[in-house]
């Protein structure tokens, strides 16, 4: 039994209470996992996501360049020459050998350069105050023996904004700029020319 009085026990219950409070609440970690995780799981998740987009876009640009290898020899063999291909006429044959990634029809645009031989060669990217710049952009496939260029270009837009610091979106609007690039001479299809 307790000798001391009610009003002694009470201070010495008060006084107790306080201390076994704070030494439990230390001593229990069971949300420690949690907060941990908390403080990780936001610079994780930007960094996945920043991976994986930087994955789609250089997988984006590869396919760009496969389907600009695979058109541009049907200006190397004269088939667009003797056909009559427009620009509009070689861009859907494009983009029909791009597949899934792209808005082909509305996004890509196809820029077909022609150079006599010796002729120096302009590959930049035909952007004006961070925008493309379409009146940068024609179609002169060349005759026989004429230096071509084949150049695609396609507004890739980027969602993990804190890559805008970084480089990976470098024209305005957020967006990354994919270009593709086939440089070649014609085959000697017919008669040589000049462009």
């Amino acid at each position: 039994m307790f000798h001391a009085t009610p009003s002694k026990f009470i201070s010495r219950l008060r006084r107790m209470i306080p201390g076994r409070i704070a030494r439990r609440f230390v001593r229990k970690q069971d949300g420690a996992a949690a907060i941990e995780f908390a403080f990780v799981a936001a610079p994780f998740l930007a960094l996945t996501f920043a991976i994986l987009e930087t994955a789609m876009v250089f997988f984006a640009g590869q396919t760009m360049e496969a389907a600009a290898a695979d058109a541009a020899r049907l200006i190397m063999t004269g088939q667009a020459q003797t056909t009559g291909f427009s620009q509009a006429e070689f861009k859907t044959q494009v983009c029909a050998r791009i597949y899934g990634l792209f808005d082909c029809a509305n996004g890509m645009s196809v820029n077909v350069r022609c150079y006599d031989p010796g002729q120096p060669i302009d590959t930049s990217l035909p952007i004006t105050d961070g925008l493309l710049d379409n009146t940068k952009i024609g179609y002169t496939p060349g005759s026989p023996g004429s230096v071509v260029v084949v150049s695609l270009y396609y507004q890739w837009p980027i969602y993990v904004t804190m890559y805008s610091l970084s480089g990976l979106s470098n024209i305005s609007g957020n967006k990354r700029l994919l270009s593709a690039t086939a440089v070649f001479r014609n085959e000697p299809y017919g008669p040589t020319g000049t462009c």
